[in-house]
Order: structure tokens, then sequence, then C-alpha cells
């Protein structure tokens, strides 16, 4: 009960962020998941619950360090050891998002790369993105795999899977991530009928700048 209490704020902003996952089309009813750390401990969402009715109450807790569910009535993620491992490796995460945005997801599978020099949002927000290797889904394998990717990148296309971004500073930035990075996958198959002008290396060094 005390750490219900304790993190009842984080748990409602899982919940939250996890129907605007959904209601924007980025994630299937059941599919995708989501967690926030909040010190030793981080709040994700659980298996097998309908995405667009989540509430506080169904919101797991799990100890960042040890791996143990706090929260034994509710059914963990099968992707909850890549978000464990992701905050283990990468202090300065705050908020992670596993989704599968139909037009990221595809090119999760493809050869062509997602390109995010198109305009300076998807830039500024993503710089570039990186493919991880091919793992069954819930693997530990899959988990050690995005985890290590995740030390550097904000956004990950998980080969034939789906996508995951990172933020250091809230659920809100790493929707944003998803979004432009959705965004992006669109507009690079777009890039295929018209002629672009993307940005420079002048250009992008301006916005790091920033």
């Amino acid at each position: 009960m005390l750490y219900t209490f304790l993190m009842l704020k984080e748990k409602e902003e899982v919940a939250y962020y996890m129907k605007r996952v959904y209601e924007r089309g980025l994630t299937t009813s059941l599919g995708g998941n989501i967690s926030l750390r909040s010190g030793s401990l981080m709040a994700i969402t659980p298996s097998s619950l309908d995405k667009a009715n989540l509430r506080a109450a169904d919101i797991a807790l799990v100890d960042i360090e040890s791996g143990e569910n706090l929260t034994p009535h509710l059914k963990l993620s099968i992707e909850s050891e890549m978000h464990r491992k992701i905050y283990l490796k990468r202090d300065s995460a705050k908020a992670v998002i596993h989704a599968h945005s139909p037009f990221s997801s595809l090119f999760s599978s493809a050869k062509e790369e997602i390109l995010c020099d198109i305009i300076q949002e998807s830039y500024y927000q993503l710089k570039s993105v990186k493919k991880s290797i091919y793992a069954v889904m819930g693997s530990s394998e899959l988990a050690e795999a995005v985890s290590n990717d995740a030390r550097d990148s904000n956004a990950i296309l998980i080969r034939n899977h789906g996508v995951l971004t990172v933020s250091d500073r809230s659920l809100l930035d790493a929707l944003e991530r998803l979004e432009c990075l959705e965004n992006a996958a669109k507009m690079t198959l777009m890039a295929k009928t018209v002629n672009l002008s993307r940005l420079t290396e002048s250009e992008k060094a301006e916005i790091d700048r920033l």
C-alpha cells in the first residue's frame, strides 16, 4: 500500500499518456507499453489490459535494481525487462515509450532509413534513429540489445517489431519524440514524390548549438 501511495501521481501519468498514445493511433488496443521512473522504482503499463481504459490502479510498480514486481496482482508487460534495463544503463532516463506506430514500424523492417533532417523539429528531437537487432518480443536478448542502443539514442526502431523513444525529462517529451518519429517516417515516404531541400551540415550545427 505504501508503494501505491507514493507512486500514485506517476501511475496516473502513465495511464494518461498510454491513452494518448492509443488514441493517436500509435499503438493497438493491447500493444505497446509505457514506463516512468521515480527514484529506484518504475511505474509501467501491465499486460493484456485495454490501453484506452487504463486507470492508475492498473499500473504496475517494479523495483528497478532487483526487477521485483511490487504489485504482484498485476501481470507485468513482457517488455518490462527492456524498460528496466534502459533505466539501469542510462542513469538520466526518466521515461520510455514503446509503441507500434504504423509508419515508423514499417521502417523497422525496411532497408531505407527514416530521414530526420527534412524539418528542424525532427532533427532537434531525434538527431538520428538507431535500428536494433531482430529478437523475439519479450526476450532477454531483445531487452539487452535495445537497452544498449538506448544508452546514446532517443529513438530506436526495433526490427520487425515496433519503435521506442526515451526521454531524460518527461513522458510528454518521450511522446513528442514518438510523434516526431512517426511524422518523419511519413515524410520520408512522401519524399519519394518531391524534390527535397534537406538541412545542411551548417544548419544542423546551428540547431545543435541550441
